[in-house]
């Protein structure tokens, strides 16, 4: 496998687990599930319902994109995670300009990587039988490894949040790649590049994330 294969094929190993991690989830923490279960049960549902229509969904990208929309809201806590992202640059932002940049981190999330579900290649998915003990009842990190058609094996792993009886992904670390504090090394980057005018980074936001990066790994 050539280095531009291996970038491409780690990128799609990327673009499923935070995909997986932004809709793997339904609304309601049913009593008895544990974070873990509830991950294995919906990835296996949602896999389930992609597996032989990647053709007409890569022909369709719109619909999967619908799908992936109609499911956020429900399993994701963007107001957390943006205001996470901005750091210590969320207290001066206006309330206008906070929600502008939770719509906007939300939109560019579904446009980026929804087209990898139907393009990822992969042997297994597989969320771990021994799972670390939560530090709090209201939170959870769940594990799971993606296995490369090729045998490499790359850590995913979810962390959540118990609100209103409720399991929400909040943070997805990819090889040790703690996702949610680059974006926020990113938007402070940002910041100074457009001398802390809030809305030129709004508008301007593109998350990146590099290949090379991301396949050397790091520690959480």
């Amino acid at each position: 496998m050539t280095p531009m294969s291996t970038s491409r094929t780690f990128l799609r190993l990327l673009v499923v687990g935070l995909c997986l991690a932004l809709f793997a989830l339904p609304a309601q923490a049913e009593p008895g599930r544990s974070p873990e279960q509830v991950i294995r049960d919906s990835i296996n549902d949602m896999m389930g319902q992609i597996e032989g229509r990647e053709d007409y969904f890569a022909a369709n990208v719109h619909e999967l994109k619908a799908l992936v929309d109609e499911s956020l809201d429900d399993i994701a806590d963007f107001r957390y995670i943006g205001a996470s992202v901005m750091g210590r640059y969320f207290q001066n932002a206006t309330p206008q300009q906070r929600s502008r940049f939770v719509n906007t981190f939300r939109q560019t999330l579904i446009d980026t990587y929804t087209k990898g579900l139907v393009t990822f290649d992969y042997r297994e998915l597989r969320v771990l039988d021994s799972q670390r003990p939560p530090r709090h009842e209201d939170q959870a990190s769940v594990a799971m490894e993606v296995v490369a058609v090729d045998g490499t094996v790359y850590p995913v792993s979810y962390s959540l949040r118990l609100t209103d009886g409720q399991w929400k992904v909040v943070n997805v670390i990819v090889n040790g790649i703690n996702l949610g504090l680059t974006f926020r090394n990113q938007f402070d980057q940002a910041m100074r590049d457009h001398s802390r005018d809030y809305d030129a980074v709004i508008a301007n936001w593109s998350p990146e994330l590099a290949a090379e990066e991301l396949e050397e790994g790091g520690s959480e």
